[in-house]
């Protein structure tokens, strides 16, 4: 994806990076897992699921008059002092449900799960997610998410804010996000990392529905570790992006999508560039972390690309 930079915008430092054990497998069981509607309560979690009905308009948090949705889902994980991780906070809001499903060890496991049809233009929703100190935290979805055209002009909002304490351990792990002919998407992915923090994130986009267009997406992905830049990138695709499906960016593709790990052994264990297929390299950042990145023609390619990524990075 040479020249990337030049269409879309795409900054991040470069440097050493080394092998580490990680795994971007889903959550034991995934969906069959899930919960009813209303959420499981615990003793040591807090569930709350709020329903928006876009045929009246009315938003949950404020009780007004709305074609829009404005949400916030919360979750924290913390260790139970056990050997195990705790749930304390688990608040879905809007389309926005957070079910625990069966996670592996020590390992807290979450899926979120759309309550209804989201995002739509003009929407604003959230989801916050930290791993206390200790704690081993792996987030998933139910299903792919779909960006969609609203009832009114202007784009929808979807921001990501993760933070990941010392000594803990965050893998996000969502679905692809589909961009539908029609829509406009502003998405942001905001990390915090502690210095001994460990993370696996990956990013998924599918560029139109079969046999349509894409909507406009721009994805913004900011990274820091202990307060400072680890990666810094946007990337702009559809109606209005320059030079989007050039060559130099995806040159015909329709999925793009990237995985990166962030483990304080890549400091002493560094690893070397990479081509892993056709269309995917892995590279080493400063950090220490390492990126891989691909586009592919469907969303199967790209899966098989990012998991040969993983298996890459040990």
């Amino acid at each position: 994806m040479a020249g990337t930079a030049d269409a879309a915008g795409v900054s991040g430092a470069t440097g050493s990076a080394g092998a580490a054990g990680t795994s971007a497998t889903s959550c034991a069981s995934g969906a069959t897992r899930i919960s009813g509607a209303t959420g499981t309560s615990r003793t040591t979690e807090t569930s709350r699921t709020t329903e928006t009905s876009r045929t009246t308009g009315t938003s949950p948090t404020t009780g007004t008059s709305s074609p829009f949705v404005r949400a916030t889902a919360r979750l924290v994980a913390e260790a139970d002092g056990r050997g195990g991780t705790a749930l304390p906070v688990l608040a879905g809001d809007g389309p926005l449900a957070l079910r625990r499903t069966r996670g592996v060890g020590a390992e807290a496991c979450v899926t979120v799960v759309g309550a209804m049809s989201a995002p739509l233009g003009g929407d604003r929703i959230a989801l916050e997610a930290t791993a206390g100190p200790g704690a081993r935290l792996r987030i998933g979805s139910a299903a792919a998410t779909i960006a969609l055209p609203g009832r009114a002009a202007g784009p929808a909002h979807y921001e990501i804010r993760l933070t990941v304490a010392d000594g803990a351990t965050l893998h996000w792990l969502p679905e692809p996000l589909i961009s539908a002919h029609g829509s406009e998407l502003l998405m942001t992915t905001r990390v915090e990392l502690a210095p001994t923090a460990r993370l696996v994130l990956r990013e998924e986009q599918i560029l139109g529905r079969t046999g349509e267009s894409p909507g406009h997406l721009t994805s913004r992905l900011t990274v820091h570790r202990a307060g400072r830049p680890l990666l810094d990138q946007e990337l702009a695709y559809g109606p209005g992006a320059p030079g989007w499906d050039g060559g130099a960016v995806l040159g015909g593709h329709r999925a793009v999508g990237q995985l990166l790990v962030v483990d304080p052994v890549y400091g002493t264990r560094p690893i070397t560039p990479r081509r892993l297929a056709e269309t995917a390299v892995l590279t080493p950042l400063t950090g220490p972390a390492a990126l891989a990145t691909a586009v592919a023609p469907d969303a199967l390619h790209l899966r098989r690309a990012l998991d040969e990524a993983v298996a890459a990075v040990g």
